[in-house]
């Protein structure tokens, strides 16, 4: 199998002198009716670059065994390793071993101690093993069986003229139970004289093209590999560097990440497994600083989020979930929901006591000034300081702000509203 060396190889590079090559087959004809939704690839091919193979194809195949045969020699001409889910279950439509079989030219045959070991977990769950459980216990002359610990479908690693297929089950639990302890170690032995190392960047506030401008220089290499990634919190930048060893390949990541920290610096908020909750907490408490929300439609995710850590209580003071549009803030009048969170006159007082903690917050008062001059409707009072009556009418735009901005000193001060009304 194709293994190349950093040390013998003089760049410019391509990515097949570097890295083993694969696909990922998932099979089942479930997939292809849309009803269920092909996770196990995505999971595996986050796996990939920090083993140093590069994953070239994704393909759904269904529970056909001529496509199945079809996928496998098609794949085994193109790739140095094809990875598959699924077909290992015990039914007539659970055809991976046999389409595994029928692209290597052998045939499948029922091994006695994988029969026993079959029967031995039946018993174990107090039931005997049907009989077409025995088509799991089946193998090839160039296959090994893959222990599965949390299922009964075994699974297997093919080899045959410098080719691997990796078949494993479909369930995820299984899959990633097989892949942590079986698969990923044998992989590593594959490339065992490289190491290779990655690092995450994570970012927030510039897109990827604005990305793309600043760091333009540094994608299209091969080593160190630098991709970027759209993420639910943000764009990551992953840089993956191979060499016979961890410092050498270090040696090659640190220019890269310098140059990216001294251009997105301001945008950078992470690294590696780091998560957001775990940012905020680093920066509240570098900063001394203590924090309270409010939030609405959200089933309470950021106070779940910001208490996941265990000394939360010294920098997260407390926060509001509020569900419902009845929920209204009314200075100086009393709520006509029954429920409503908050005025800054009469009840309940506690609504008014928490905002006035909120705004008391350095963020707090920061984000609360933020969202509600950005979001709140406001209605105006039907009289007016005047006398005069006042037109029903939502206030927008720089008296929306003017007007929020004032009730929201008001509430801090613990001192009632003009009669403006913020809804929702």
């Amino acid at each position: 199998m194709k293994q190349g060396r950093l040390d013998h190889v003089e760049a410019p590079l391509f990515v097949e002198e570097i890295y083993l090559k694969a696909e990922i087959i998932s099979i089942g004809t479930e997939l292809l009716m849309g009803e269920l939704t092909d996770t196990n690839a995505a999971w595996i091919a986050t796996r990939l670059p920090a083993l140093g193979i590069q994953l070239r194809w994704v393909s759904i195949v269904g529970d056909n065994l001529d496509m199945l045969s079809e996928a496998f020699s098609r794949g085994l001409e193109r790739s140095d390793i094809i990875f598959t889910t699924g077909g290992l279950g015990p039914t007539q439509d659970d055809l991976t071993r046999e389409g595994v079989a029928a692209a290597l030219g052998e045939t499948p045959t029922v091994q006695e101690e994988a029969v026993r070991h079959l029967e031995q977990q039946f018993r174990n769950r107090g039931t005997d093993m049907p009989s077409r459980n025995i088509k799991q216990a089946q193998l090839i002359p160039s296959a090994q069986f893959i222990t599965n610990r949390n299922g009964t479908a075994p699974g297997w690693w093919a080899e045959r003229d410098g080719g691997i297929i990796v078949s494993m089950p479909g369930p995820p639990a299984e899959m990633h139970a097989i892949w942590d302890e079986e698969v990923a170690p044998r992989l590593l032995k594959l490339v065992d004289d490289e190491v290779t190392i990655t690092r995450n960047i994570k970012t927030m506030g510039l897109s990827e093209a604005a990305i793309d401008e600043i760091i333009s220089e540094f994608f299209g290499k091969e080593n160190p590999y630098l991709g970027i990634y759209s993420k639910a919190d943000g764009n990551h930048l992953r840089i993956i560097a191979r060499a016979p060893d961890e410092a050498a390949a270090r040696l090659l990541i640190a220019p890269v990440e310098k140059a990216i920290e001294e251009r997105l610096g301001p945008h950078i908020w992470g690294y590696d497994e780091e998560t957001p909750e775990q940012a905020v907490r680093i920066l509240l408490r570098q900063r001394g600083l203590t924090l309270a929300t409010m939030e609405s439609c959200t089933g309470g995710y950021l106070v779940n989020s910001l208490t996941d850590s265990p000394d939360s209580a010294s920098y997260f003071k407390g926060g509001v979930v509020a569900i419902g549009g009845g929920v209204k803030l009314a200075p100086g009048q009393r709520p006509k929901t029954k429920g409503a969170a908050w005025t800054s006159a009469g009840e309940p007082r506690e609504g008014r006591a928490f905002f006035r903690a909120l705004a008391g917050h350095p963020i707090g008062k920061k984000t609360a000034h933020r969202r509600f001059c950005q979001r709140a409707q406001v209605q105006l009072p039907a009289t007016r300081a005047d006398g005069r009556k006042n037109p029903p009418r939502l206030v927008r735009g720089e008296e929306q702000e003017r007007l929020v901005r004032r009730l929201l000193q008001d509430l801090e001060e613990g001192v009632g509203g003009a009669g403006v009304q913020i809804v929702g």
